[in-house]
């Protein structure tokens, strides 16, 4: 077979693996707005296929199993907030930082559901999803050393103290969807806040790692 031969056979290959994507992609999309007004006990798979109007076989040749499908629909979500949170790479340290925190929020206020899933770790107690949910954790660990300390690679107690700032993070996050009684910026500014505090202990506890000087405001 010679190279022209060679491209004819593997461009069909081709359009066939990006169909493939899409179709996954959109499965996973419509089974985001399913779960996000049914619960994952109460849909069968009979039910997702019905609703997304394919055949239940399709959903299997893709995901395996009702929870492989969820899992991938909480992957995907993750990856969403992940995005979400990490924009902003082209402004200063302090201003980097409020970008994730009100990009974090915006993810939340607008995809409840989801949000509600990764924080909660999903269905039960699941190894899997928690892990998922510990790997965002991680990432967000990640997004604000890296917008505070223009670096990843920290030391435990930088890490620790982070991480307890992001679980904070969570739980207010979580109240603030159910109850909407703040403003997004007023909560914002409320966690940016409360990560300045982190901030300053993690400096007193590791100095190599001194909390942002405040932004100054004009006016």
């Amino acid at each position: 077979m010679n190279i022209s031969q060679e491209r004819d056979v593997a461009r069909p290959r081709a359009r066939g693996t990006e169909r493939s994507a899409a179709r996954r992609a959109e499965l996973i999309s419509i089974g985001r707005k399913l779960f996000a007004d049914i619960s994952y006990d109460a849909l069968s798979m009979d039910d997702i296929a019905r609703q997304a109007h394919v055949a239940k076989g399709l959903i299997y040749y893709y995901f395996q199993s009702k929870r492989g499908y969820y899992l991938a629909i909480i992957q995907d979500s993750v990856a969403d907030l992940v995005t979400y949170a990490s924009s902003g790479i082209e402004l200063q340290q302090v201003d980097r930082v409020h970008r994730t925190i009100d990009s974090y929020l915006r993810y939340a206020e607008h995809n409840q559901a989801a949000y509600r899933t990764i924080v909660s770790g999903g269905v039960g107690f699941d190894t899997e999803v928690h892990a998922i949910r510990d790997g965002v954790r991680e990432a967000i660990v990640a997004t604000i050393a890296e917008g505070a300390y223009g670096r990843t690679d920290i030391t435990p107690p930088a890490r620790v103290g982070l991480l307890a700032w992001v679980c904070s993070v969570e739980g207010a996050t979580l109240d603030w969807i159910d109850r909407q009684d703040l403003s997004r910026e007023t909560l914002c500014d409320l966690l940016v806040k409360m990560l300045g505090g982190a901030m300053r202990a993690i400096e007193e506890m590791d100095p190599a790692f001194p909390a942002p000087a405040p932004a100054r405001r004009d006016g």
